[in-house]
């Protein structure tokens, strides 16, 4: 696997990137693009076995930092689900436009709590985008957070923003919280993992409590329910960190081709290694199965039904 950094802008704001290539030839290739999950980066580890799977296979994989994290610029106290769907987005436009890419193949892979929701709202938004994997995604970040605190915690929690709200508008200035422990509450499992401790220490310390409402309102749930786009979902059964429910909802939402892998007698941070001999052929499989140029597009239609598109692949 050859890797090249890249970069561009979104917003204008450069983004930082990985260009990650098989060893031999020069495309036109399909790819994956991938945002980093929860406090993420691009050369995590982490992520190293997948891209390598996935360029052995002859993809071409771009993994990239949101603005704001590692080497990207931007506000490191702004933490912003939007501001990362809008980096995705640019990050599509980016592999479109480069020479070696085949446009009409781009997919999407997401990991890791909101790195696994924005996959789904990525595809949901872009037509651009042809087939979805997300991995133990967040599919209500709401629900999410309220999941990670006893009720008293919950409304303790809520009126904590309440008075973030007011002294932002009063005087301009909210509260800067850790991002791990004062909005996502971490389980014991993630305080001991070591699965990203390459780039633990390189991650914002502290971002804006406010951030908190934006994941509150976050729904890739919702979006789900209006996505044709072919989606892959991974989830972990009995999962104490993205709530197994989550990755279910979101695969009973989906209206297109779907599938739901449940990794069982495991744990959140653990099936990362225990199942990814499983797991990533079938990752590999889905991209192979729908991320394929459309040489000829068929348009029908019958009287009284609805109009259907066939496209013939390559």
């Amino acid at each position: 696997m050859r890797t090249d950094e890249v970069s561009w802008f979104s917003d204008g704001e450069r983004i930082s990137g990985l260009w990650r290539t098989p060893d031999e030839g020069d495309g036109p290739y399909r790819v994956v693009v991938q945002g980093p999950g929860w406090m993420g980066l691009k050369d995590a580890k982490l992520y190293v076995r997948y891209h390598q799977a996935l360029t052995d296979a002859g993809f071409a994989v771009l993994v990239f930092d949101y603005r704001g994290f590692g080497d990207s610029e931007g506000d490191p106290e702004l933490l912003s689900p939007a501001r990362q769907l809008a980096d995705l987005r640019s990050a599509v436009t980016y592999a479109e436009a480069r020479p070696d890419v085949l446009p009409d193949s781009i997919g999407v892979f997401g990991s890791g709590g909101t790195g696994g929701g924005n996959a789904v709202l990525l595809a949901a938004v872009d037509p651009r985008v042809r087939a979805a994997v997300s991995q133990l995604p967040v599919a209500d970040g709401g629900d999410w957070l309220h999941r990670m605190r006893s009720e008293y915690q919950w409304l303790d929690f809520l009126a904590e923003l309440d008075a973030d709200r007011r002294e932002r508008t009063l005087h301009g200035v909210g509260k800067l919280v850790n991002p791990r422990e004062e909005i996502m509450v971490p389980t014991s499992e993630r305080r001991a993992t070591s699965v990203k401790s390459d780039v633990d220490g390189r991650v914002p310390k502290q971002v804006r409590l406010a951030a908190a409402e934006e994941i509150i309102a976050y729904r890739p749930a919702e979006a789900a329910a209006t996505l044709d786009t072919p989606l892959l979902v991974i989830g972990v059964e009995n999962d104490a960190t993205t709530p197994t429910d989550h990755a279910e909802r979101i695969y009973e939402a989906a209206r297109g081709p779907k599938e739901l892998i449940m990794q069982r007698h495991t744990s959140h941070y653990a099936a990362y290694d225990k199942y990814w001999t499983a797991t990533t052929p079938r990752i590999v499989a889905w991209f192979e199965q729908y991320l394929r140029p459309a040489d000829v597009v068929v348009r029908s239609s019958r009287p009284g039904g609805h109009p259907a598109v066939v496209e013939v692949k390559a």
